[in-house]
């Protein structure tokens, strides 16, 4: 680790991690690479194990494997699911030896803040949990292009979209998208040239539709999707 890295460690207390992985020697070696930079408080090597854990540590950021045994066989992306209310304090990063954009998609889609593959340095990992825990995205270089085409407005956008995106028109996605970006109703209503007791009755559709209560809860919904 770089003097400065070193300095910014000693600066903050160390991220409080949960290790999410089916193989022991994965999250030994895992927990021996990263030392005194994180604090790991819980374990987990299966689905059920892990939601169990991060409920009951609340840490700052869950080390992800993508395939894991348990639950109801969606692996990585199904404990996201299962911590969706935490997703406002407690961050997933997946870290996983599989590239596959369906892998790729699937997690982030779920909700978590990155990907990365086991290939990546301990300094780098270290960096990524940092940025992850600070409510930033984090990919490993070759898969950011899976998630820009996924959640842009490639074909693929059509294929990753959840149930609850379903639920939406094509108006509603627009003017929850621009809601997302901080738009006011009039800003709205100008750029959609709608009136603004339209764009209010799409508001309220959107919220009805996705059991939201609030601008802010569907502000963190888009963002979570990265359909922002």
């Amino acid at each position: 680790m770089s003097e400065a890295q070193a300095s910014g460690a000693q600066q903050r207390s160390p991220r409080r991690v949960v290790i999410v992985d089916d193989h022991g020697i994965f999250r030994s070696g895992l927990k021996a690479e990263l030392g005194d930079c994180v604090e790991v408080i819980g374990e987990a090597a299966t689905v059920d194990e892990a939601a169990e854990v991060i409920r009951k540590t609340k840490p700052e950021v869950v080390l992800l494997d993508v395939h894991l045994p348990g639950g109801t066989g969606g692996g990585g992306a199904e404990v996201v699911k299962l911590c969706r209310d935490l997703l406002e304090e407690v961050r997933f990063l997946a870290i996983s030896v599989s590239d596959d954009a369906t892998d790729v998609v699937s997690v982030i889609r779920s909700g978590a803040r990155g990907y990365v593959t086991k290939t990546i340095s301990t300094e780098e990992l270290v960096s990524a949990i940092d940025a992850v825990a600070a409510g930033d995205a984090v990919f490993s270089p070759r898969l950011a292009g899976f998630v820009l085409d996924a959640f842009g407005t490639s074909g693929l956008a059509e294929e990753v979209r959840d149930e609850e995106l379903d639920r939406l028109s094509a108006r509603e996605v627009e003017v929850m998208r621009l809601i997302a970006r901080g738009y006011t109703y009039r800003e709205i209503a100008s750029e959609l040239f709608l009136s603004i007791k339209t764009v209010e009755t799409h508001v309220s559709k959107v919220l009805r539709k996705l059991q939201l209560s609030s601008r802010h809860e569907l502000t963190r919904w888009a963002e979570q999707r990265r359909i922002v």
